[in-house]
């Protein structure tokens, strides 16, 4: 029997890098829109009161960028310079240039845009396939922005983070061991009344309380205050939160950010493409965990290499699991976004939470099928 703790933390879309995501991601959907055949790597930078969207987009949409900037800005609920950055007057800059001729080369004939590795995880200690460290982390800092925006807790900024330690014996989910939330607040909010208002109304009503005992403990602004948040605290940058993104540290990374990138781009399609191949793994009862890793080279149709890791939890030989993967899925980038649509605009949704197990929303590479 062996013990051990893990963790796994999520940040809400108010937090500088996840605003950033949400920009891009933004700017790609409205392309999308227009001309789904655009190549977009959209990067945004926030600092202060100031915006800067750079990249590289070939395309025939007419979109006006920094109106999408203001906009994404006022929605997530920066909306005057004690929060961070004023949407109405922030000052945005638009440096952009086209793909390069050397990487469209490739793409055009629909091989891979970039070299690369990209990794796929599922587990079956979750309804969504996915860690529980990661699923609960995420769920908390949706509740948080819930309870934010729907005013149920008054006094609170756009920043915010959460963290979940979890116990386990035997490879099995026993208890959580804690739980922090740290949010941007008003200078003048009480912090007994809004440590008691995080615990009742985002902690208990968000986590399996079966999970929680008395030896849980659980952090709410640990250092005490959180006025200074957002850009004004921190500089915010397209593709940092890569981790959280994915699925919270328990399935490796291949290092490729998602946002801003259009599909053409395998360090999201093939990661998209990866999970699907895990989950269905998992879901058909072929393995308690899966890990499926992917490898392209630029210009090249084919994967260079799959690999399959079930951790000696197969029910049926890896060769096996491998040789069904290899006859059902089209893993060539036209392929992947043949399989699930993605010449369209759903991006912006995915830019915080989580691109993975989002059983809350309807993608394609979430879906069961018989493998």
């Amino acid at each position: 029997m062996k013990n051990y703790f893990f963790t796994s933390e999520s940040v809400t879309i108010g937090h500088p890098d996840k605003m950033c995501d949400y920009i891009s991601d933004s700017v790609l959907d409205a392309i999308y829109s227009q001309d789904p055949y655009s190549k977009v790597a959209c990067e945004t930078m926030a600092y202060k009161n100031n915006i800067l969207v750079s990249g590289e987009i070939t395309t025939n949409a007419n979109v006006d960028i920094e109106a999408i900037v203001r906009n994404c800005i006022r929605e997530i609920g920066y909306t005057d310079e004690h929060t961070g950055i004023n949407y109405e007057n922030c000052k945005v800059d638009v440096v952009l240039s086209k793909q390069s001729n050397d990487i469209a080369l490739g793409v055009d004939i629909g091989g891979a845009g970039d070299q690369g590795i990209m990794f796929g995880y599922a587990t079956n200690e979750t309804a969504e396939y996915m860690p529980i460290t990661a699923v609960l982390a995420n769920k908390l800092a949706r509740k948080l922005e819930y309870v934010r925006k729907n005013e149920i807790i008054t006094g609170i900024k756009p920043d915010g983070k959460s963290q979940v330690t979890v116990e386990f014996e035997d490879n099995q989910v026993k208890r959580i061991e804690s739980i922090v939330i740290s949010t941007q607040h008003d200078a003048t909010k009480n912090m007994e009344e809004l440590r008691k208002e995080i615990i009742e109304k985002v902690i208990m009503t968000t986590v399996d309380n079966n999970l929680i005992d008395e030896n849980t403990k659980m952090f709410v602004n640990p250092t005490g205050r959180f006025v200074i948040g957002g850009p004004l605290g921190d500089v915010g940058l397209t593709g940092r939160k890569i981790i959280i993104d994915t699925y919270g540290g328990a399935g490796r990374h291949g290092g490729g950010a998602f946002s801003g990138k259009d599909p053409t781009k395998v360090d999201r399609s093939a990661a998209y493409m990866a999970r699907f191949i895990a989950k269905n793994v998992v879901a058909n009862n072929l393995a308690d965990r899966c890990e499926i890793q992917l490898s392209y080279v630029i210009g090249i149709k084919d994967p260079a290499s799959i690999n399959i890791d079930c951790f000696g939890t197969e029910k049926v030989p890896e060769e096996e699991i491998l040789k069904r993967i290899k006859d059902k899925f089209d893993l060539t980038p036209n392929g992947i976004i043949e399989t699930f649509k993605l010449r369209r605009p759903i991006y912006k949704q995915l830019s915080a939470y989580g691109h993975m197990g989002r059983i809350d929303l309807d993608l394609p590479w979430e879906e069961i099928i018989e493998l």
